[in-house]
Protein backbone atom coordinates (compact mmCIF):
# COMPACT_ATOMS: atom_id res chain seq x y z
CA UNK A 1 0.00 0.00 0.00
CA UNK A 2 2.87 2.38 0.83
CA UNK A 3 4.39 1.78 -2.60
CA UNK A 4 1.05 2.68 -4.25
CA UNK A 5 0.89 5.94 -2.31
CA UNK A 6 4.48 6.69 -3.28
CA UNK A 7 3.62 6.17 -6.95
CA UNK A 8 0.51 8.37 -6.67
CA UNK A 9 2.48 11.07 -4.87
CA UNK A 10 5.15 10.96 -7.57
CA UNK A 11 2.51 11.23 -10.30
CA UNK A 12 0.93 14.20 -8.51
CA UNK A 13 4.32 15.90 -8.25
CA UNK A 14 5.00 15.32 -11.94
CA UNK A 15 1.60 16.79 -12.84
CA UNK A 16 2.32 19.89 -10.75
CA UNK A 17 5.76 20.32 -12.31
CA UNK A 18 4.29 19.85 -15.78
CA UNK A 19 1.64 22.48 -15.09
CA UNK A 20 4.29 24.90 -13.86
CA UNK A 21 6.37 24.29 -16.98
CA UNK A 22 3.33 24.97 -19.17
CA UNK A 23 2.73 28.22 -17.33
CA UNK A 24 6.35 29.23 -17.91
CA UNK A 25 6.07 28.27 -21.55
CA UNK A 26 3.00 30.44 -21.96
CA UNK A 27 4.76 33.33 -20.25
CA UNK A 28 7.77 33.01 -22.54
CA UNK A 29 5.88 34.37 -25.53
CA UNK A 30 3.56 36.74 -23.68
CA UNK A 31 4.41 40.32 -22.83
CA UNK A 32 2.48 42.41 -20.31
CA UNK A 33 2.94 46.14 -19.77
CA UNK A 34 3.84 47.19 -16.25
CA UNK A 35 3.50 50.59 -14.68
CA UNK A 36 0.11 51.53 -16.17
CA UNK A 37 -1.67 54.04 -13.93
CA UNK A 38 -5.07 52.97 -12.67
CA UNK A 39 -8.10 54.99 -13.83
CA UNK A 40 -9.76 57.04 -11.10
CA UNK A 41 -13.28 57.40 -12.54
CA UNK A 42 -15.67 55.08 -14.43
CA UNK A 43 -15.35 57.28 -17.54
CA UNK A 44 -11.54 57.10 -17.47
CA UNK A 45 -11.77 53.36 -16.89
CA UNK A 46 -14.01 52.96 -19.91
CA UNK A 47 -11.67 55.07 -22.00
CA UNK A 48 -8.59 53.08 -21.03
CA UNK A 49 -10.41 49.76 -21.44
CA UNK A 50 -12.16 50.41 -24.76
CA UNK A 51 -10.48 53.39 -26.46
CA UNK A 52 -6.82 53.73 -25.47
CA UNK A 53 -5.58 50.93 -27.71
CA UNK A 54 -6.37 52.97 -30.84
CA UNK A 55 -6.54 56.54 -29.59
CA UNK A 56 -3.66 56.53 -27.10
CA UNK A 57 -3.56 56.31 -23.32
CA UNK A 58 -3.28 60.09 -23.10
CA UNK A 59 -6.07 60.84 -25.62
CA UNK A 60 -3.39 61.56 -28.22
CA UNK A 61 -5.68 61.15 -31.20
CA UNK A 62 -8.12 63.76 -29.88
CA UNK A 63 -5.77 66.55 -28.82
CA UNK A 64 -5.54 69.41 -31.33
CA UNK A 65 -7.23 67.33 -34.05
CA UNK A 66 -10.45 67.74 -35.96
CA UNK A 67 -13.16 65.15 -35.50
CA UNK A 68 -13.38 63.04 -38.63
CA UNK A 69 -17.10 62.29 -38.61
CA UNK A 70 -18.72 64.14 -35.72
CA UNK A 71 -19.28 67.83 -35.00
CA UNK A 72 -20.98 67.94 -31.59
CA UNK A 73 -21.33 65.82 -28.42
CA UNK A 74 -24.54 64.18 -29.65
CA UNK A 75 -22.91 63.02 -32.89
CA UNK A 76 -19.81 61.83 -31.02
CA UNK A 77 -21.94 59.77 -28.64
CA UNK A 78 -23.81 58.31 -31.62
CA UNK A 79 -20.55 57.27 -33.29
CA UNK A 80 -19.36 55.61 -30.06
CA UNK A 81 -22.64 53.73 -29.88
CA UNK A 82 -23.02 52.70 -33.53
CA UNK A 83 -19.42 52.71 -34.77
CA UNK A 84 -18.08 53.68 -38.20
CA UNK A 85 -17.00 50.69 -40.30
CA UNK A 86 -15.25 52.69 -43.01
CA UNK A 87 -12.82 54.12 -40.46
CA UNK A 88 -12.46 50.95 -38.40
CA UNK A 89 -14.39 52.37 -35.44
CA UNK A 90 -16.28 49.54 -33.67
CA UNK A 91 -19.72 49.94 -32.09
CA UNK A 92 -19.88 50.04 -28.28
CA UNK A 93 -23.65 50.17 -27.90
CA UNK A 94 -23.79 46.64 -26.50
CA UNK A 95 -20.86 47.16 -24.14
CA UNK A 96 -21.92 50.51 -22.69
CA UNK A 97 -25.27 52.03 -21.74
CA UNK A 98 -26.40 55.37 -23.18
CA UNK A 99 -25.60 57.02 -19.87
CA UNK A 100 -22.08 55.56 -19.85
CA UNK A 101 -21.54 56.63 -23.47
CA UNK A 102 -22.62 60.19 -22.69
CA UNK A 103 -20.27 60.35 -19.72
CA UNK A 104 -17.44 58.91 -21.83
CA UNK A 105 -18.12 61.56 -24.49
CA UNK A 106 -17.96 64.33 -21.89
CA UNK A 107 -14.71 62.90 -20.52
CA UNK A 108 -13.07 62.75 -23.97
CA UNK A 109 -14.10 66.30 -24.85
CA UNK A 110 -13.13 67.87 -21.55
CA UNK A 111 -9.88 65.96 -21.11
CA UNK A 112 -8.66 66.53 -24.68
CA UNK A 113 -9.46 70.25 -24.38
CA UNK A 114 -7.58 70.40 -21.09
CA UNK A 115 -4.54 68.70 -22.63
CA UNK A 116 -4.67 70.90 -25.73
CA UNK A 117 -4.68 74.09 -23.63
CA UNK A 118 -1.95 72.90 -21.27
CA UNK A 119 1.67 74.09 -21.61
CA UNK A 120 4.04 72.09 -23.79
CA UNK A 121 3.78 68.45 -22.75
CA UNK A 122 6.46 66.51 -20.95
CA UNK A 123 6.81 64.27 -24.01
CA UNK A 124 8.58 66.95 -26.05
CA UNK A 125 10.60 68.04 -23.00
CA UNK A 126 12.17 64.60 -22.76
CA UNK A 127 14.30 65.40 -25.80
CA UNK A 128 17.90 66.19 -24.86
CA UNK A 129 17.65 64.36 -21.54
CA UNK A 130 20.15 61.73 -20.43
CA UNK A 131 19.05 58.12 -19.94
CA UNK A 132 20.85 55.25 -18.24
CA UNK A 133 22.10 51.75 -19.08
CA UNK A 134 23.95 52.52 -21.25
CA UNK A 135 24.01 56.26 -20.81
CA UNK A 136 22.66 58.08 -23.84
CA UNK A 137 21.03 61.40 -24.47
CA UNK A 138 18.21 62.18 -26.87
CA UNK A 139 19.04 64.75 -29.50
CA UNK A 140 16.21 66.46 -31.38
CA UNK A 141 17.18 66.40 -35.06
CA UNK A 142 14.06 67.60 -36.91
CA UNK A 143 10.93 69.40 -35.67
CA UNK A 144 7.78 70.85 -37.22
CA UNK A 145 6.58 67.59 -38.80
CA UNK A 146 3.01 66.28 -39.02
CA UNK A 147 3.11 62.47 -38.63
CA UNK A 148 6.56 61.24 -39.72
CA UNK A 149 6.23 57.68 -41.00
CA UNK A 150 9.05 56.63 -43.33
CA UNK A 151 12.74 57.28 -42.63
CA UNK A 152 15.68 56.57 -44.93
CA UNK A 153 19.26 57.78 -45.27
CA UNK A 154 21.06 58.83 -48.44
CA UNK A 155 24.75 58.00 -48.96
CA UNK A 156 25.71 61.66 -48.41
CA UNK A 157 24.15 61.60 -44.92
CA UNK A 158 20.90 63.40 -45.81
CA UNK A 159 17.73 61.97 -44.25
CA UNK A 160 14.55 61.32 -46.23
CA UNK A 161 11.31 61.75 -44.27
CA UNK A 162 7.85 60.64 -45.41
CA UNK A 163 4.89 62.20 -43.58
CA UNK A 164 1.45 60.65 -43.62
CA UNK A 165 -0.11 63.75 -45.19
CA UNK A 166 1.82 63.11 -48.43
CA UNK A 167 4.89 65.27 -47.77
CA UNK A 168 8.28 63.85 -48.75
CA UNK A 169 11.28 65.83 -47.51
CA UNK A 170 15.05 65.73 -47.42
CA UNK A 171 16.79 66.87 -44.24
CA UNK A 172 20.28 68.04 -45.12
CA UNK A 173 23.45 67.89 -43.07
CA UNK A 174 23.31 71.68 -42.60
CA UNK A 175 19.85 71.50 -41.01
CA UNK A 176 17.58 72.38 -43.94
CA UNK A 177 14.26 70.60 -44.56
CA UNK A 178 13.61 70.60 -48.31
CA UNK A 179 10.37 69.28 -49.79
CA UNK A 180 10.63 66.80 -52.68
CA UNK A 181 8.14 67.03 -55.52
CA UNK A 182 6.87 64.47 -58.01
CA UNK A 183 4.90 62.07 -55.81
CA UNK A 184 1.73 60.58 -57.29
CA UNK A 185 -1.56 61.56 -55.57
CA UNK A 186 -1.69 60.15 -52.02
CA UNK A 187 -4.97 59.29 -50.30
CA UNK A 188 -4.38 60.81 -46.87
CA UNK A 189 -7.35 59.59 -44.87
CA UNK A 190 -7.66 57.50 -41.71
CA UNK A 191 -4.60 55.28 -41.43
CA UNK A 192 -3.65 55.76 -45.07
CA UNK A 193 -1.19 58.22 -46.57
CA UNK A 194 2.47 58.35 -47.49
CA UNK A 195 4.08 55.53 -45.56
CA UNK A 196 7.43 53.76 -45.87
CA UNK A 197 10.73 54.50 -47.62
CA UNK A 198 13.51 52.06 -48.51
CA UNK A 199 16.66 52.42 -50.62
CA UNK A 200 17.67 49.64 -52.97
CA UNK A 201 20.61 47.67 -51.48
CA UNK A 202 22.67 48.84 -54.50
CA UNK A 203 21.36 52.41 -54.39
CA UNK A 204 24.80 53.90 -55.01
CA UNK A 205 24.82 52.12 -58.38
CA UNK A 206 21.17 52.27 -59.54
CA UNK A 207 19.62 55.14 -57.52
CA UNK A 208 16.28 53.40 -56.85
CA UNK A 209 14.15 54.62 -53.95
CA UNK A 210 11.11 52.48 -52.97
CA UNK A 211 7.98 54.09 -51.54
CA UNK A 212 4.71 52.72 -50.13
CA UNK A 213 1.56 54.83 -50.03
CA UNK A 214 -2.23 54.57 -50.24
CA UNK A 215 -3.27 55.22 -53.82
CA UNK A 216 -6.47 56.58 -55.33
CA UNK A 217 -8.24 53.92 -57.36
CA UNK A 218 -8.38 54.99 -61.02
CA UNK A 219 -11.95 53.78 -61.42
CA UNK A 220 -13.35 55.08 -58.17
CA UNK A 221 -11.42 57.75 -56.27
CA UNK A 222 -13.25 56.84 -53.08
CA UNK A 223 -11.48 53.47 -52.92
CA UNK A 224 -7.86 52.77 -52.10
CA UNK A 225 -5.22 50.25 -51.11
CA UNK A 226 -1.45 50.12 -50.64
CA UNK A 227 0.82 50.70 -53.62
CA UNK A 228 4.57 50.26 -54.07
CA UNK A 229 6.50 52.49 -56.46
CA UNK A 230 10.16 53.06 -57.15
CA UNK A 231 11.72 56.29 -58.39
CA UNK A 232 14.99 58.11 -58.71
CA UNK A 233 15.80 61.29 -56.85
CA UNK A 234 17.03 64.11 -59.07
CA UNK A 235 17.94 66.98 -56.78
CA UNK A 236 14.58 67.68 -55.09
CA UNK A 237 12.28 65.89 -57.50
CA UNK A 238 11.26 62.27 -58.07
CA UNK A 239 11.84 61.03 -61.61
CA UNK A 240 11.55 57.73 -63.53
CA UNK A 241 8.61 56.68 -61.37
CA UNK A 242 7.55 53.04 -61.84
CA UNK A 243 4.51 51.44 -60.23
CA UNK A 244 5.59 47.99 -59.04
CA UNK A 245 2.48 46.84 -57.21
CA UNK A 246 -1.06 47.91 -56.38
CA UNK A 247 -2.94 46.10 -53.66
CA UNK A 248 -6.31 44.68 -54.66
CA UNK A 249 -9.13 44.99 -54.28
CA UNK A 250 -9.24 48.72 -53.64
CA UNK A 251 -11.68 49.48 -50.82
CA UNK A 252 -13.50 52.39 -49.23
CA UNK A 253 -12.22 51.47 -45.75
CA UNK A 254 -9.52 53.75 -44.32
CA UNK A 255 -7.53 51.49 -42.04
CA UNK A 256 -5.09 48.56 -41.96
CA UNK A 257 -2.91 49.50 -44.93
CA UNK A 258 0.18 47.74 -43.54
CA UNK A 259 2.96 49.54 -45.41
CA UNK A 260 6.49 48.43 -44.49
CA UNK A 261 9.18 47.56 -47.07
CA UNK A 262 12.39 45.54 -46.56
CA UNK A 263 15.00 43.82 -48.74
CA UNK A 264 16.72 40.54 -47.96
CA UNK A 265 20.32 39.63 -48.75
CA UNK A 266 19.29 38.02 -52.05
CA UNK A 267 17.79 41.29 -53.29
CA UNK A 268 14.12 40.32 -52.97
CA UNK A 269 11.75 43.07 -51.86
CA UNK A 270 9.23 42.26 -49.11
CA UNK A 271 6.30 44.48 -48.22
CA UNK A 272 3.20 44.26 -46.01
CA UNK A 273 -0.47 45.02 -46.59
CA UNK A 274 -3.02 44.83 -43.77
CA UNK A 275 -6.41 43.14 -43.92
CA UNK A 276 -8.07 46.53 -44.69
CA UNK A 277 -10.57 45.95 -41.89
CA UNK A 278 -12.14 42.92 -43.59
CA UNK A 279 -10.84 40.19 -41.30
CA UNK A 280 -13.42 37.55 -42.26
CA UNK A 281 -13.01 38.12 -45.99
CA UNK A 282 -9.35 38.52 -46.92
CA UNK A 283 -6.52 37.26 -44.63
CA UNK A 284 -7.24 33.53 -45.00
CA UNK A 285 -7.80 33.68 -48.77
CA UNK A 286 -4.91 33.88 -51.25
CA UNK A 287 -6.97 35.47 -54.05
CA UNK A 288 -6.34 39.02 -52.81
CA UNK A 289 -3.54 41.26 -51.50
CA UNK A 290 -4.85 41.99 -48.02
CA UNK A 291 -3.54 40.57 -44.74
CA UNK A 292 -0.36 39.39 -46.44
CA UNK A 293 3.41 39.73 -46.63
CA UNK A 294 4.42 39.93 -50.31
CA UNK A 295 7.73 39.23 -52.09
CA UNK A 296 8.84 40.59 -55.47
CA UNK A 297 12.01 41.04 -57.48
CA UNK A 298 13.33 44.58 -57.19
CA UNK A 299 11.70 45.50 -60.51
CA UNK A 300 8.25 44.21 -59.53
CA UNK A 301 8.40 40.82 -61.23
CA UNK A 302 7.03 37.74 -59.45
CA UNK A 303 9.76 35.34 -58.24
CA UNK A 304 9.03 31.92 -59.77
CA UNK A 305 9.60 30.19 -56.42
CA UNK A 306 6.98 32.23 -54.56
CA UNK A 307 4.74 29.74 -52.72
CA UNK A 308 1.54 30.31 -54.68
CA UNK A 309 2.88 30.77 -58.19
CA UNK A 310 0.75 28.80 -60.62
CA UNK A 311 -2.10 28.34 -58.14
CA UNK A 312 -5.41 29.10 -59.83
CA UNK A 313 -6.85 32.41 -58.70
CA UNK A 314 -3.93 33.14 -56.36
CA UNK A 315 -2.22 36.50 -55.94
CA UNK A 316 1.24 35.24 -56.85
CA UNK A 317 3.14 37.95 -54.97
CA UNK A 318 2.02 36.46 -51.62
CA UNK A 319 4.81 35.09 -49.44
CA UNK A 320 2.84 34.55 -46.19
CA UNK A 321 -0.77 35.14 -45.16
CA UNK A 322 -3.13 35.29 -42.18
CA UNK A 323 -1.87 38.69 -40.99
CA UNK A 324 -3.90 41.55 -39.48
CA UNK A 325 -1.97 44.80 -39.89
CA UNK A 326 1.83 44.47 -40.13
CA UNK A 327 3.61 47.68 -39.14
CA UNK A 328 7.18 46.42 -38.92
CA UNK A 329 9.58 44.49 -41.17
CA UNK A 330 13.26 43.97 -40.42
CA UNK A 331 15.97 41.55 -41.53
CA UNK A 332 17.88 39.88 -38.70
CA UNK A 333 21.55 40.87 -39.14
CA UNK A 334 22.86 37.40 -38.18
CA UNK A 335 20.27 34.79 -39.19
CA UNK A 336 19.07 36.83 -42.22
CA UNK A 337 15.49 35.87 -41.38
CA UNK A 338 12.69 38.34 -42.02
CA UNK A 339 10.98 39.49 -38.82
CA UNK A 340 7.67 41.29 -38.61
CA UNK A 341 5.24 42.65 -36.07
CA UNK A 342 1.57 43.41 -36.49
CA UNK A 343 -1.28 45.10 -34.67
CA UNK A 344 -3.65 42.67 -33.05
CA UNK A 345 -7.19 43.55 -31.93
CA UNK A 346 -7.50 44.43 -28.22
CA UNK A 347 -4.61 42.33 -27.02
CA UNK A 348 -2.75 40.03 -29.37
CA UNK A 349 -0.16 42.24 -31.08
CA UNK A 350 2.42 39.82 -32.48
CA UNK A 351 6.09 39.48 -33.33
CA UNK A 352 6.64 36.86 -36.04
CA UNK A 353 9.41 35.34 -38.12
CA UNK A 354 8.12 35.31 -41.69
CA UNK A 355 8.36 31.95 -43.43
CA UNK A 356 7.55 31.03 -47.01
CA UNK A 357 3.92 30.03 -47.61
CA UNK A 358 3.00 29.93 -43.92
CA UNK A 359 -0.35 30.86 -42.39
CA UNK A 360 -0.16 33.11 -39.31
CA UNK A 361 -3.73 32.46 -38.33
CA UNK A 362 -5.62 35.76 -38.33
CA UNK A 363 -8.52 35.78 -37.54
CA UNK A 364 -8.99 32.04 -36.93
CA UNK A 365 -6.56 32.12 -34.01
CA UNK A 366 -5.66 35.11 -31.88
CA UNK A 367 -4.67 36.09 -28.34
CA UNK A 368 -6.92 39.16 -28.55
CA UNK A 369 -10.59 40.08 -28.40
CA UNK A 370 -12.77 42.69 -30.09
CA UNK A 371 -12.32 46.32 -29.03
CA UNK A 372 -15.78 46.31 -27.47
CA UNK A 373 -14.86 43.38 -25.23
CA UNK A 374 -16.63 40.62 -27.16
CA UNK A 375 -14.89 37.41 -28.24
CA UNK A 376 -14.50 36.53 -31.92
CA UNK A 377 -12.50 33.29 -31.49
CA UNK A 378 -11.81 30.90 -28.65
CA UNK A 379 -8.72 29.47 -30.38
CA UNK A 380 -5.16 30.62 -29.82
CA UNK A 381 -3.60 27.73 -31.74
CA UNK A 382 -4.52 25.36 -34.55
CA UNK A 383 -2.60 22.88 -36.71
CA UNK A 384 -1.09 24.52 -39.77
CA UNK A 385 -1.07 28.01 -38.23
CA UNK A 386 2.15 29.46 -36.83
CA UNK A 387 2.50 30.81 -33.31
CA UNK A 388 4.06 34.23 -32.71
CA UNK A 389 7.49 34.59 -31.18
CA UNK A 390 5.85 37.02 -28.75
CA UNK A 391 2.40 38.52 -28.25
CA UNK A 392 1.38 41.58 -26.25
CA UNK A 393 -1.52 41.90 -23.83
CA UNK A 394 -2.48 44.68 -23.49
CA UNK A 395 -1.73 45.82 -27.01
CA UNK A 396 1.08 48.35 -27.40
CA UNK A 397 0.21 49.15 -31.07
CA UNK A 398 3.72 48.38 -32.35
CA UNK A 399 5.02 50.61 -35.12
CA UNK A 400 8.47 50.64 -36.69
CA UNK A 401 11.05 47.91 -36.25
CA UNK A 402 14.84 47.73 -36.51
CA UNK A 403 17.72 45.54 -35.38
CA UNK A 404 20.70 47.27 -33.79
CA UNK A 405 23.58 46.48 -36.14
CA UNK A 406 26.17 48.90 -34.75
CA UNK A 407 28.56 48.87 -31.79
CA UNK A 408 27.70 52.35 -30.53
CA UNK A 409 25.44 51.06 -27.75
CA UNK A 410 27.14 48.70 -25.34
CA UNK A 411 25.29 45.38 -25.02
CA UNK A 412 22.67 46.24 -27.65
CA UNK A 413 24.18 44.56 -30.73
CA UNK A 414 21.52 42.53 -32.61
CA UNK A 415 18.78 43.62 -30.20
CA UNK A 416 15.37 44.41 -31.70
CA UNK A 417 13.84 47.88 -31.35
CA UNK A 418 10.07 48.40 -31.59
CA UNK A 419 8.04 51.59 -31.21
CA UNK A 420 4.76 51.79 -29.30
CA UNK A 421 1.97 54.07 -30.45
CA UNK A 422 -0.44 53.41 -27.58
CA UNK A 423 2.00 53.55 -24.65
CA UNK A 424 4.47 55.99 -26.20
CA UNK A 425 7.83 54.37 -25.70
CA UNK A 426 10.60 52.56 -27.54
CA UNK A 427 11.09 48.93 -26.59
CA UNK A 428 14.39 47.04 -26.65
CA UNK A 429 13.96 43.30 -27.14
CA UNK A 430 16.80 40.85 -26.47
CA UNK A 431 16.60 37.68 -28.58
CA UNK A 432 18.47 34.42 -28.16
CA UNK A 433 17.91 31.48 -30.50
CA UNK A 434 14.81 33.20 -31.91
CA UNK A 435 13.25 33.54 -28.47
CA UNK A 436 12.64 36.73 -26.49
CA UNK A 437 14.63 36.62 -23.26
CA UNK A 438 14.38 40.24 -22.11
CA UNK A 439 12.34 43.38 -22.79
CA UNK A 440 13.08 46.94 -21.70
CA UNK A 441 11.15 50.19 -22.08
CA UNK A 442 13.16 53.17 -23.35
CA UNK A 443 12.07 56.81 -23.70
CA UNK A 444 8.93 56.12 -21.69
CA UNK A 445 6.31 58.80 -22.44
CA UNK A 446 8.24 60.31 -25.35
CA UNK A 447 5.15 60.36 -27.59
CA UNK A 448 3.60 58.04 -30.17
CA UNK A 449 6.58 56.28 -31.74
CA UNK A 450 5.88 55.78 -35.45
CA UNK A 451 9.25 54.47 -36.65
CA UNK A 452 12.75 53.52 -35.57
CA UNK A 453 15.78 53.10 -37.80
CA UNK A 454 19.51 52.59 -37.36
CA UNK A 455 21.31 55.01 -39.65
CA UNK A 456 24.47 54.30 -41.65
CA UNK A 457 26.32 56.26 -38.96
CA UNK A 458 25.27 53.60 -36.43
CA UNK A 459 22.98 55.91 -34.43
CA UNK A 460 19.37 55.05 -33.57
CA UNK A 461 16.79 57.43 -35.04
CA UNK A 462 13.21 57.58 -33.75
CA UNK A 463 10.20 59.20 -35.47
CA UNK A 464 7.66 60.50 -32.96
CA UNK A 465 4.22 62.11 -33.25
CA UNK A 466 2.65 64.94 -31.29
CA UNK A 467 4.62 66.98 -31.95
CA UNK A 468 6.09 65.37 -35.06
CA UNK A 469 9.86 65.18 -34.80
CA UNK A 470 12.91 62.99 -35.43
CA UNK A 471 15.12 62.10 -32.47
CA UNK A 472 18.59 60.57 -32.30
CA UNK A 473 20.00 58.50 -29.44
CA UNK A 474 23.60 59.50 -28.74
CA UNK A 475 25.82 57.63 -26.21
CA UNK A 476 26.98 60.08 -23.54
CA UNK A 477 30.60 59.01 -23.95
CA UNK A 478 30.53 60.45 -27.45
Amino acid sequence: MQSVWKILSLLLLLLILYGMSCMDLNKSNHSQISGISQPSTPEEKHYQYYCAGCHGVNLNEFVNKDWMFANNPEEIAQIIKQGEDEMGMPAFGKALSDKEINRLTDYILSKSKQLAEAPESDASDQSNQIYDEPEFWVETMVTGLEIPWGLEFLPNGDMLIAERNGTLSRYTSDGKLIQISGLPPVRDRGQGGLMDLQLHPDYSENGWLYISYSYFDDENSGNSNTAIIRARLDSDQLTHIETLYRGKPALSTSHHFGSRIEFDTAGYMYFAIGDRGRRDEFPQSINNSNGKIHRLFDDGRIPPDNPFVGRKGAEESIYSYGHRNPQGLALHPVTKEMWSHEHGPRGGDEINIIQKGENYGWPVISYGINYNGTVFTDDTAKPGMLQPVLYYDPSIAPCGMAFVNSDRYEGWKNNLLIGSLSFQYLERVVIENNEVVHQEKLLDGIGRVRNVRVGPDGYIYVAVEEPGRILRLVPVEE
